[in-house]
């Protein structure tokens, strides 16, 4: 993908308003799983430019944390009782399924961003990343670096949570399946046998959580040379652990995001590799979707050959391994956010 993202907002601004002029009483909600993450800041800002420019009004709610689903049920119900036309939402868990079915039967287009939802009636359709593919990227970046040593690795998993979350899944076992891994179930993590996989620990998305799993998963082998992490605040805090233990250095730590902080991490050799999304184009396309299906009814579709609407993802690394696609950390930076 060759976009630039620094021009998006401006493009955005652009298509909502070709789209036609929204209603001065038309409502766009994003509903996020938290406001610290910069995804979801950088997502926010995204959408609230766009919605301005297109003419809607705009209402912003996040959880607390990951899988923190509560929050986001009641700002559901919120914009359906302030007459949505759109709901744009980064889904904590699939338990805010029922109160988004509501929300489609009273009228409103329901777009998922990053993060599909379990049940295909509980959305109009998802903007995401492809999520696997992330996954296979970095997975297969982390084999082809380690060569022969690759049948020997040992590896630290630090995924979100243990809720199966669609975007932990997909992510988790790209990975596994990149690395060149057996796994059995794809639709639930840790099914994989191989006793590479040291484990798999909760990291919550945060750096918090990434010190904490790591150091769990060190106390288990204190060996570990790759280390696959959900995001990168958890890598933040997954490489914290590995200095604090006195190994810096000892194992390959590969991500998922692409933002700004990120890259620039790559760039000073604290993560490998990261996959890089589009947190900006997830959101300007999704409002661009709200403007249009507010005109006259119309909804988004479906990338050819897929179930989601793909916003795209590069490989940022400033080691290329032969056979993987990537970019370099002066492009990523280019396109990166937060």
């Amino acid at each position: 993908m060759t976009f630039n993202t620094k021009a998006l907002l401006g493009a955005a601004a652009a298509m909502a308003l070709m789209a036609g002029s929204a209603s001065a009483a038309d409502l766009a909600c994003l509903i996020t799983k938290n406001n610290t993450n910069p995804f979801f800041v950088k997502m926010k800002e995204g959408a609230e430019a766009a919605a301005t420019a297109a003419g809607l009004d705009f209402q912003a709610y996040a959880g607390e944390k990951d899988g923190d689903a509560a929050p986001q049920i009641t700002a559901i119900e919120n914009c359906v009782a302030a007459g949505a036309k759109g709901i744009l939402i980064t889904p904590s868990n699939d338990s805010v399924g029922p109160a988004l079915k509501d929300a489609r039967a009273a009228g409103i287009l329901v777009i998922s961003l990053d993060t599909p939802l379990g049940d295909a009636e509980a959305q109009d359709i998802t903007f995401a990343t492809d999520n696997f593919e992330a996954g296979l990227l970095i997975g297969k970046w982390a084999a082809a670096t380690l060569g022969d040593k690759a049948a020997t690795a040992k590896i630290a998993m630090l995924d979100i949570n243990k809720q199966n979350i669609s975007v932990d899944v997909l992510r988790d076992t790209g990975f596994l399946v990149g690395f060149g891994i057996e796994v059995p179930d794809l639709t639930v993590m840790g099914s994989e046998t191989d006793p590479r996989v040291i484990g798999h620990e909760d990291s919550d998305a945060n750096p918090e959580g990434g010190l904490r799993a790591m150091e769990t998963l060190l106390a288990k082998d204190p060996d570990i040379n790759v280390v696959y992490t959900i995001n990168e605040p958890a890598a933040e805090g997954a490489y914290q652990a590995l200095k604090n233990a006195g190994k810096e250095g000892q194992a390959i730590i590969v991500s998922v995001d692409g933002g700004c902080p990120g890259v620039a991490s790559v760039k000073s050799g604290v993560i490998g590799a990261t996959s890089q999304q589009y947190p900006l184009l997830m959101a300007s396309k999704g409002i661009e979707a709200i403007v249009a299906f507010a005109k006259d009814g119309t909804k988004p579709t479906v990338t050819e050959g897929l179930s989601f609407y793909n916003t795209g993802v590069n490989l940022v690394t400033d080691k290329p391994a032969e056979g993987v696609p990537s970019i370099d950390t002066t492009k990523g930076t280019e396109l990166c956010w937060g």
